[in-house]
């Protein structure tokens, strides 16, 4: 007998055979595919979560937008302050001016939302009904582009950013990262560029007319406008409790 032979097991050969074909054809590569696409799917669906829990204590090293801003050559400058060393007259700003029910909803405004899901059966553009809250999620996480899946991914985020956060870490996120102007983010670093202060000794005119270049940053700059003046008219019904806001 030749020394190449090997002991055979029950079956021999014909069940290694057997065996591979077992483990080839397209019914494996397609469970391997389901497979595939379902650990995906599971990281989609929890990879915001785990990051915003980070986020709960670290703050948010860039954002996206910053990212693109600096790409179009806009730079960066931004300097991460606590929320007790923002000025509550700018708190109660960015709420009068951006999201008046900040404090009462869960992350959505549904009477925006219906009025803007109305304006787009008439032909109008995507845009308004965004709260703080989408407002942060956005900034954190997408680009700023207005699609109907940008939208969708917005909300979604929105709903861990709701679940895993309280309403002061929200705003303390979003007045970091919001964009105040070419390059300018957050409160620290707009309160410094526009008028030499800290964000925590920004006037009640002063925060007023920085909440009104929220809507368009690349092109507005803080004067006293009829808007700001709109906005520090709004600011009296804004309430912060004595912890923050909404408490």
């Amino acid at each position: 007998m030749s020394s190449d032979l090997k002991p055979e097991g029950p079956g021999g050969d014909r069940l290694r055979k057997d065996e591979a074909a077992e483990t080839s054809g397209p019914l494996p590569v397609i469970r391997l595919a389901a497979l595939y696409a379902a650990r995906v799917a599971a990281f989609l669906f929890f990879a915001p979560a785990f990051v915003i829990l980070v986020y709960a204590v670290v703050p948010p090293p860039v954002t996206p937008l910053m990212l693109i801003r600096a790409v179009e050559g806009h730079g960066l400058t931004k300097d991460w302050v606590p929320l007790s060393e923002i000025s509550p007259h700018l708190q109660r700003a960015v709420i009068a001016a951006e999201d008046g029910k900040f404090c009462n909803h869960g992350g959505f405004d549904w009477e925006a939302v219906d009025t803007a899901l109305q304006r787009i059966r008439r032909g109008g553009s995507l845009h308004g009904a965004s709260t703080i809250s989408m407002q942060t999620a956005k900034n954190l996480f997408l680009s700023p582009q207005r699609t109907f899946v940008r939208k969708g991914a917005e909300a979604y985020i929105t709903v861990w950013l709701e679940t895993l956060l309280s309403k002061k870490r929200i705003l303390e996120l979003y007045l970091n990262v919001i964009e105040f102007g070419p390059g300018i983010y957050g409160a620290e670093a707009a309160a410094q560029h526009y008028f030499g202060v800290s964000a925590k000794d920004l006037s009640r005119a002063q925060s007023a007319q920085l909440a009104a270049v929220l809507p368009g940053p690349l092109t507005r700059r803080p004067a006293a406008t009829a808007y700001a003046g709109t906005i520090a008219a709004r600011m009296n019904h804004v309430v912060l409790g004595d912890n923050g806001p909404c408490n």
